[in-house]
């Protein structure tokens, strides 16, 4: 009895509960109290506090959730109404949770980007109320002859509807006839009652009465690289660098790291992300392992920015010119790479600014300019750049360094430190950088409280670093996967980096390769973006004494690893990462933020999670799950019992249903209990597509 939806020539959004269009006539609100008529509160998505935007990327299954309800025990339903950038115009109906909280929910994977409008809107649904009231009251003998008739007179009015099919208004006033004909007893009229092509029919085109309309919000809609994507990070000036007899390094050149673009490409990443690649300071600059004198040949850190030839706006001269960049970004480009490109704002004793404009530093009592720290760290070569001084000018500069980059073909932007700066200024600079270039992503390296990490997000940062390197235990990693799917969904994207140059945590020194099998398969599963950085795949896990940094660290100096003998000799986790790449780009579940479920095991060291993306909001129609079962105690073999919520991936509790082990091929018949055994020494995490259930 449904009416078919028109299909859309290019659809603008995929929706689990997409509705006719009708338009929405509200009941007349009363000047004299803020409640509607029938209340409406907490609409998802939204951020807190409510002055930014929500923000989504295209295709991310996006719940939309509300708070209704009315007084006594009528029933009522919910809409949402969606206008999409281009005008178009949509209705989905809500679900209730049955939380007891009165939450109304609906998933909807916007496809078109930009700035959406969206609003709620609850009525009385009259239809649902008769029928749950009419169940009752027949079947138990009571009033069965006044309700018979009240539902004859729903019946009919909606047979009266022009909106509807013929054929529904003939089979509505069949059922309204049915229901006063005294020749069709009780029992047959229950029938009328319980009639599901009826409950379908009212479901897609309720009747309402007090209908009331919610205040219009806004999600902003960016292109899928602002909030999935794999992350590849590597020095240029390492790849292809050459030792000499006498000790002397030949640096690496875009025209040598680009070589390194296919190995990249194949192993199946998205992003190759550059530190930075400008002139760097000679004085103060900093020798190996951060040490305060640099030999001859050493070639400092690439965060010291600006020399004698240049600074934000150049290259270093060992790596080329700029025509030389925009070779490597196109030979990226070739390779279906993207390029991202570290913005550090801050500056050596030697870039350009100091001279030019000594006011946009800090100047210390004794005249010197102030250094960076970051207790108990101390760059000695690096000067903070102060905003307050000359703001406007500041404004102006970086603004100008950014749309000089996005000339030579960048679009992403790595932020170093982003909390280090006043948010005012990034909330600025990204609004009018997506201005003009809304294509344009920004990732905050920002390591650091909830409150700074949350605010730059809702500024505008497309995606963010996050707590992921530091949650390494089952309780951490389960409410941190909570939090980042959940809590914070609507407004920030995680990056999940599994180590950086800075970072090398405990875990993965003193975790052996079953610790980085485990983190890699985590980070990319768990989130739709997570990042790498080279020499992962090699195992690279000797820290400096007393840090949490790589010993003979790549800030410092070349670096030369030999990528093909590593994977011949069984040395390298290539083929592995390559693997896990693979599961994304074959399963969109994974490819998204939301739709993380955690489930119970009895093992304190087996982490269990789910994502799930329903068939309605899948490319081809299949719906897809994945369950991923993860021993994160790398030193030990484990086995336990695992407990599933099977209803949140469509399958009835006890019903039995085949997974494959994506990483071993290995297949099972499973039920939501199911016993489990993860050897750290050979496969410690279980990666299972759900195939099918009976």
């Amino acid at each position: 009895m449904a009416s078919p939806i028109p299909p859309l020539a290019r659809p603008v959004l995929r929706s689990t509960a997409q509705l006719p269009l009708r338009p929405a006539v509200a009941s007349s609100p009363r000047p004299d109290t803020v409640a509607g008529r029938i209340p409406i509160a907490d609409a998802r998505p939204t951020t807190p506090g409510g002055r930014y935007a929500a923000s989504a990327f295209a295709g991310e299954a996006v719940r939309f959730q509300v708070t209704a309800f009315r007084e006594g025990h009528d029933l009522i339903g919910v809409h949402v109404r969606l206008f999409a950038p281009d005008g178009t115009e949509t209705l989905h109906r809500l679900s209730p949770l049955h939380n007891g909280l009165d939450h109304w929910t609906v998933t909807i994977a916007p496809l078109q980007q930009g700035t959406w409008r969206y609003r709620f809107e609850a009525f009385a649904d009259e239809y649902a109320t008769w029928q749950h009231a009419a169940e009752l009251k027949i079947a138990a003998g009571v009033d069965a002859a006044l309700m018979r008739e009240m539902g004859a007179a729903l019946l009919s009015r909606a047979h009266t509807e022009t909106d509807r099919s013929s054929a529904d208004r003939v089979a509505l006033q069949q059922a309204a006839d049915a229901l006063r004909d005294r020749s069709v007893d009780d029992a047959q009229a229950l029938v009328v009652v319980r009639d599901p092509l009826l409950a379908a029919a009212f479901a897609e085109r309720p009747l309402m009465a007090l209908v009331t309309l919610d205040t219009e919000h806004t999600l902003l809609v960016e292109r899928e690289r602002a909030g999935v994507g794999a992350w590849y990070e590597f020095f240029p000036r390492s790849e292809g660098a050459l030792r000499h007899p006498d000790g002397t390094v030949t640096s690496g050149t875009f025209r040598t790291a680009a070589n390194r673009l296919p190995a990249v490409a194949a192993m199946g990443f998205d992003v190759v992300y550059l530190p930075p690649i400008h002139p760097i300071g000679q004085r103060n600059r900093k020798g190996p392992n951060n040490t305060l004198t640099a030999g001859p040949n050493d070639p400092g850190s690439p965060w010291a920015i600006g020399a004698a030839t240049g600074g934000h706006d150049a290259v270093h001269p060992d790596l080329g010119t700029l025509a030389d960049f925009r070779s490597f970004v196109a030979a990226a480009g070739d390779n279906d790479l993207e390029v991202a490109l570290d913005l550090a704002l801050q500056a050596s004793p030697d870039h350009p600014w100091v001279a030019s404009h000594p006011e946009w530093f800090t100047t210390l009592p004794d005249g010197t300019i102030a250094y960076a720290e970051n207790p108990p760290k101390k760059y000695q070569d690096i000067y903070p750049v102060n905003f307050d001084n000359d703001p406007d000018g500041i404004r102006a500069e970086v603004l100008r360094i950014v749309r000089h980059w996005i000339a030579q073909g960048v679009r992403i932007f790595r932020v170093d430190n982003p909390h280090t700066k006043p948010l005012q200024f990034w909330e600025w600079l990204i609004a009018t950088v997506n201005a003009t270039d809304p294509d344009v992503v920004f990732l905050a390296e920002a390591f650091t409280r909830p409150a700074p990490l949350q605010a730059l997000a809702m500024a505008g940062f497309q995606q963010s670093y996050s707590y992921f390197t530091w949650r390494n235990t089952k309780a951490e990693l389960a409410e941190f996967l909570g939090w980042i799917s959940e809590d914070t969904a609507d407004f920030m994207r995680p990056n999940l980096f599994v180590n950086t140059p800075d970072i090398l945590t405990e875990y993965l020194q003193y975790g052996g390769r079953p610790a980085y099998k485990v983190r890699a398969a985590i980070a990319a599963t768990a989130g739709a973006s997570y990042g790498v950085y080279a020499g992962y795949e090699l195992f690279e896990n000797v820290a400096r004494p007393g840090s949490e940094e790589n010993i003979d660290n790549e800030k410092y100096e070349y670096k030369f690893r030999d990528w093909a003998g590593a994977e011949a000799a069984g040395d390298s986790l290539a083929p592995y990462l390559t693997e896990l790449n693979r599961f994304r780009r074959e399963h969109p579940s994974l490819r998204q933020l939301r739709g993380l479920t955690i489930h119970h095991s009895e093992d304190d060291a087996i982490l269990v999670y789910s994502k799930h993306l329903p068939a309605a909001l899948t490319a081809d129609g299949a719906a897809d799950t994945v369950i991923v079962v993860a021993n994160v105690d790398p030193h030990s073999a484990r086995q336990t019992m695992i407990h599933l919520d099977t209803a949140a991936f469509g399958v009835h509790p006890g019903d039995p249903f085949e997974v494959t082990d994506l990483i071993t091929g290995a297949e099972w018949t499973w039920i939501d209990h199911n016993f489990v055994r993860l050897d750290a020494f050979h496969e410690p995490v279980h990666v299972l597509h759900v195939k099918a259930h009976r």
